[in-house]
């Protein structure tokens, strides 16, 4: 593998450096080192590089960016059974404790022991190497491409509000931000659990457009009414009648959380996605007296990223049009600067050479 592993590191808020790290090695038996290919930029990973702490989070000293990656396997440790090297797979980048109650009961993104990459104080993925156990790599079948890979990590995001928000075949949804994992709710809804009708929510024209022709039925440009009054627009703009059966956020934007209880129908359910502000004021009111099913969602659990990657394969997940553009491992601070502005959907950054 050679003696270098160059690394993509935050030394601190707006600051950046390559730095040659140590190659990682086999710590377990059923560990894989994966030569990384593609890593995606997502708003968190912006947020790092020019806040340096995403709430409790902190970056006390010098972190590889980096969680959304698709490599090939470069090494494998003794044990290892279900891949070896030159197998190309999508990495899931968050490796729970195995045995708290939360793991063992399959929602292992609650493991209160959770290693997440580029989560200070654990190094992420961009750089030449990475080390993950072996069941957290996804092999992916020869038509899904390595770019695609790398996307699997935000179609789980979706995949998984879905699954928390209940969507069912025939309903009506209504997902606020049309963000990466908007966008991938949406088409996960429409696709995946076959919503009938998606209406996407977003302030930006161009948005709104790219979402209309890539997953939803119908968009909506809210404007400076309040919450309440958006969305009785939007029950009669998008035919809702009284109401979405489901809602989601993935915007994490305090008017669009209290327009989306707002445009829920009697009985529905609102699923949260987007994290933006700790407290935030909420109709509650409008919550209780429609009694709808609230939950949160984060990150993904148990079979959603092998979901991601077999709906890619069968051709109903299309996550290749979310990707504006490539750059090479050198021009990795474009990558973020493109995300930050606003000016790309999903940015990758190639591996370096």
């Amino acid at each position: 593998m050679g003696e270098k592993n160059l690394s993509f590191v935050l030394e601190k808020p707006g600051s950046v450096k390559y730095e040659d790290r140590p190659v990682p090695e086999i710590q377990d038996p059923h560990d894989v080192i994966v030569n990384v290919q593609y890593t995606g930029i997502c708003g968190s990973d912006v947020h790092y590089w020019t806040k340096g702490r995403i709430g409790d989070f902190v970056v006390t000293s010098p972190m590889v960016l980096g969680h959304e990656s698709a490599g090939v396997i470069a090494s494998v440790g003794p044990a290892v059974s279900s891949l070896k090297p030159g197998d190309r797979v999508a990495m899931e980048p968050g490796i729970p404790c195995r045995y708290c109650v939360r793991c063992k009961e399959g929602s292992y993104n609650q493991c209160p022991d959770m290693r997440f990459a580029a989560t200070p104080p654990y190094d992420g993925t961009l750089a030449r190497y990475y080390r993950l156990p072996e069941d957290f790599c996804y092999k992916l079948p020869g038509s899904v491409s390595l770019e695609e890979g790398a996307l699997v990590e935000p179609a789980a995001v979706g995949v998984h509000i879905c699954k928390m928000a209940k969507v069912a075949p025939g309903e009506s949804v209504v997902v606020f931000g049309a963000g990466p994992v908007g966008l991938l709710c949406c088409r996960v809804a429409r696709d995946v659990f076959g919503a009938k009708k998606v209406v996407v929510v977003d302030v930006n024209e161009e948005r709104l457009q790219f979402a209309l022709k890539y997953a939803a039925t119908h968009g909506f440009k809210a404007d400076a009414a309040s919450p309440a009054d958006n969305a009785e627009r939007m029950k009669k703009e998008a035919e809702l009648g009284p109401g979405a059966d489901v809602v989601i956020d993935a915007s994490g934007a305090e008017v669009c959380i209290q327009t989306a209880v707002h445009v829920a129908r009697m009985g529905g359910r609102f699923t949260q996605g987007g994290m933006g502000k700790p407290d935030i004021t909420f109709p509650i009111v409008a919550m209780c007296s429609k009694e709808l099913t609230v939950t949160g969602s984060f990150r993904y659990s148990s079979g959603d990223y092998q979901l991601v990657v077999d709906m890619i394969e069968s051709g109903k997940l299309d996550v290749k049009s979310l990707i504006t553009k490539k750059v090479a491992f050198e021009d990795a601070e474009e990558a973020f600067q493109s995300v930050k502005e606003g000016k790309a959907i999903k940015c990758l950054i190639e591996g370096p050479k």
